[in-house]
């Protein structure tokens, strides 16, 4: 039996080992993926830890990963779209039984030689986009996009805001920045990750921990406030601040994850202006298509974006780096098989 090399997590116990496995088959519909690049998202970690549990994984262990970019190599039957060698990233997740499965959490993830993928999660990809970058476009990149474009629906010169310029919060920056939102502020309470929100395109960058935020905030809207507020922190307090900072039916979308609960002060204010509180929770295929074009057209690079390349082999200490908080914050760690 041939076996591969996967990072393996206990949801039970939350023992996170690498392991001999074998090699996955693919079945009809599916396609087997060499697995060239894994990205290493802060939600791995908080599946390691606890604070994330899957929904609907079948058993107790599941190979962690859910941004993966590789080459087609092994077709299942009825597959009929692919070629192997074929450069591809996969969807981060897809619909079944009528609900959103993510890889790496409810089935198998790319933390892994090789990955199963079903042939509709499958995306092309350029000839000249490394694999180290294209990992990356499912969620820490297309995650933001959905949020901005779809759930927010941001227009050009509105004023908006992100709370916490990590992982995904950085690439929300360079994406507003894109489409002409304007000004776009980034809060974050450490120094390294503002500096860095201003070098990917911020007009300002602020300390949540700030006593003047809101007046400064305030200030460079013109007074008027943010049409938008961004969460990827899934912190509570963050939460309440951005909304104190809100225009007039202004919104405040929350994309990190938290099961802390959501507390509004003032419920008369936010129900007098007219405010939302907008939920948000991954992309579709539609808009990993989208950036794909984007970069294969130069309008986007994530060069800047791949903090560090590890082999497979020191995926607990990628975990580690992330868990600890030592040193500066990663934008991201990519796995290489």
């Amino acid at each position: 039996m041939t076996v591969m090399l996967a990072g393996r997590l206990n949801v039970k116990t939350r023992t996170f080992s690498l392991q001999d496995v074998p090699v996955p088959r693919p079945g009809p519909g599916q396609v087997l993926v060499k697995v060239e690049a894994a990205g290493v998202c802060l939600s791995d970690a908080h599946l390691v830890e606890g604070g994330l549990t899957p929904l609907f994984l079948d058993g107790d262990t599941v190979t962690l990963g859910h941004e993966v970019a590789g080459t087609v190599a092994e077709l299942g039957s009825g597959v009929t779209g692919w070629q192997p060698g074929a450069r591809v990233l996969l969807q981060a997740g897809e619909k079944r039984e009528g609900a959103v499965w993510t890889r790496g959490v409810d089935y198998d993830g790319g933390w892994a030689e090789y990955a199963l993928a079903s042939e509709t999660t499958l995306v092309p990809i350029p000839d000249d986009l490394p694999f180290e970058q294209a990992a990356i476009i499912p969620d820490a990149v297309s995650t933001p996009w959905a949020a901005i474009t779809t759930t927010a629906a941001v227009r050009p010169a509105q004023p908006v805001a992100v709370w916490g310029a990590g992982g995904l919060g950085v690439h929300a920056v360079q994406l507003l920045r894109m489409i002409g939102a304007a000004p776009v502020i980034a809060v974050d309470p450490l120094p390294e990750a503002r500096d860095r929100a201003l070098q990917l395109g911020a007009d300002a960058a602020f300390d949540p921990a700030d006593p003047g935020l809101r007046e400064k905030l305030l200030a460079e809207t013109g007074g008027g406030g943010l049409a938008v507020a961004f969460d990827f922190a899934g912190v509570p307090a963050v939460r309440e601040q951005a909304v104190t900072c809100l225009a007039p039916g202004g919104k405040l979308v929350l994309a990190g994850l938290t099961d802390k609960p959501l507390v509004i002060t003032n419920g008369t204010h936010l129900s007098y202006f007219k405010q939302q509180i907008l939920g948000h929770y991954g992309s579709t295929d539609q808009h990993i298509r989208e950036l794909v074009a984007l970069v294969g057209r130069r309008r986007l690079e994530f060069s800047r974006s791949v903090t560090d390349v590890l082999p497979l082999a020191e995926a607990g200490q990628a975990l580690e780096r992330l868990l600890r908080g030592e040193g500066p914050a990663p934008i991201r760690l990519v796995l290489i098989p």
